[in-house]
């Protein structure tokens, strides 16, 4: 398929932005360079949900202008900030006494309170690595400490002492006029005590990277080279921007205003703000902005404990522009929709597939997606089968319903129940109540049993469905809507305000259990 011509034309968002790039360099970047795509780290804590998210959506932006030029060289970088002053001792460290002595310091320069690094910054930048590799991504790992140590950066400071007065035009008007007083550009970093300053400072000699700074009363003059300053981190961003060659970078809507003040620094700096994104931030379940400390957000090891890895790239792929809800609750539609998905992929055109979120998932390269159930059906299976639910039972029933059903004929399935038996133990079994049937729905119930007991064993899902739709048809049981009908049936049989396909539930949990249901609904 001629993917390149459908990337042309496509509104798929990812489409949107690569070809933001590609009007960027119209003839591809200056000497055949890469073009760069950059994701930001800060190391004092642990990689999130959000570092995932920023990440994929960057490495689909990637993909996607790859696809657009017919393969035009790109790279990704992970950036790690970790010539960043430690602010405050967190709380999931070991240690903290340790850490308390060295507040203020860089945190590569801070030893590793776990004991297994050179520095606490190393420790969490070996725990990203680990985090990225296990997903797959393809980057380069870059680290703020090593360059601005190893002279890297030198020639962007100088700059940025030749452009002081001008950056502090920028900045100052955004400032309180407490933090105006001492805010500098630079941060140099005490001879003395190792801690990153915030203090005023005057330039000597830009040429030679030298500025003069108050230390504890102590006047020094020293360089920013090397490693002995470090920047204010608007200033840092543009300055990397400049310095590494930065095309593209999204950041959530809390930084728009830094991106604005980044890219006019970038300015002076001889550089160009590069393209990007501002996308939304997530929400709880309740619509509130996800806090650290509010503890109301939800870890990518939970996603993964009720769902897959795939299902929550697919949730996070569409409208990056708008707010989206984070909670365990929507993670069962997401992992069915991405096999939907995934299972309408082979049969389509170029350009629908490239506005198919499992095309990007993938990479291009999508298997079959074949599964006998889906996994709101587990869910449902394995909340009505309660404390008797095991990995080894649901087999037992899916063999009963799927002859063939498998761990070797169906790989993904077995991750799939384990999920379910996670999710049903978490959130469904808590809150499982099943009310009493009333009015109509009695004698309705009482006609499904004895439907069902005119069914042989093996009955097929549709034939199942079809009694079931009559009964909710016939109008001597008085339902408004064939959905009054389906509702109190989950209401009263599954604990459950919404449900499957009777017909597909009834023939994986079996004609007979289920009966048994209807009897201790009817006896509730």
């Amino acid at each position: 398929m001629d993917y390149q011509a459908a990337a042309k034309q496509s509104k798929a968002w990812v489409f949107e932005e690569a070809r933001k790039l590609a009007k960027r360099y119209p003839d591809g970047k200056p000497g055949g360079s890469a073009v760069l795509f950059e994701t930001g780290y800060g190391p004092s804590g642990l990689p999130h949900i959000g570092t995932f998210q920023e990440v994929q959506r960057t490495t689909w932006v990637r993909r996607a202008y790859e696809t657009l030029t017919g393969g035009a060289p790109t790279r990704l970088v992970a950036f790690s900030d970790d010539m960043d002053g430690l602010r405050k001792v967190p709380d999931n460290v070991p240690n903290q006494a340790m850490l308390t002595e060295h507040l203020g310091q860089p945190l590569s320069r801070i030893p590793d309170p776990f004991g297994t690094h050179e520095s606490f910054a190393a420790h969490n930048n070996a725990r990203l690595r680990d985090f990225l590799d296990r997903f797959g991504f393809d980057y380069e790992f870059v680290s703020a400490a090593e360059r601005y140590e190893g002279g890297h950066f030198d020639a962007a400071l100088k700059t940025v002492l030749r452009r002081y007065d001008a950056i502090m035009d920028i900045m100052l008007p955004t400032l309180r006029e407490e933090r105006r007083r001492t805010y500098s550009p630079v941060l140099p970093i005490s001879p003395t005590s190792g801690v990153v300053l915030q203090v005023p400072v005057e330039v000597v000699d830009a040429e030679a990277g030298i500025i003069r700074f108050d230390d504890a009363g102590e006047t020094v003059e020293q360089s920013i080279l090397s490693g002995n300053a470090k920047l204010q981190w608007k200033v840092d961003w543009a300055m990397r921007w400049v310095a590494l060659g930065v095309d593209y970078e999204m950041y959530g809507k809390d930084l728009t205003d830094s991106g604005v003040q980044s890219g006019r620094i970038a300015k002076l700096l001889g550089g160009r703000r590069p393209e990007g994104l501002i996308y939304e931030l997530f929400l709880d379940e309740r619509g509130e902005k996800i806090s650290k400390s509010k503890g109301n957000g939800l870890s990518i090891e939970q996603w993964l404990t009720y769902g897959s890895d795939r299902s929550l790239a697919f949730y996070i792929f569409p409208n990056p522009k708008s707010a989206k809800q984070l909670h365990a609750g929507v993670i069962p539609r997401a992992v069915d929709d991405y096999y939907q998905f995934r299972g309408n992929w082979a049969e389509q055109d170029a350009a629908k597939r490239l506005g198919n979120p499992v095309h990007h998932i993938h990479d291009g390269d999508v298997p079959e997606a074949e599964l006998p159930v889906t996994f709101g059906l587990l869910l449902n299976l394995v909340g009505v089968m309660g404390t008797d639910a095991d990995k080894d039972t649901v087999w037992g029933y899916l063999r009963n319903y799927v002859p063939d059903a498998s761990a070797e004929r169906y790989p993904e399935l077995g991750g799939l129940i384990d999920n379910a038996l996670a999710y049903a133990r978490d959130f469904i079994a808590p809150a499982l109540h099943r009310r009493k049937p009333v009015g109509v729905e009695i004698a309705a119930l009482r006609r499904l049993d004895a439907e069902l007991a005119t069914l042989p064993d093996d009955a097929a899902a549709e034939d199942i469905q079809t009694a079931v739709y009559a009964i909710g048809k016939d109008e001597a049981y008085g339902f408004a809507t064939l959905r009054d009908w389906f509702r109190a049936l989950y209401e009263t049989l599954l604990g459950a305000s919404e449900g499957p396909r009777m017909g597909s539930f009834i023939g994986l949990y079996g004609i007979a259990n289920t009966r048994a249901l209807i009897a201790q609904a009817l006896n509730r």
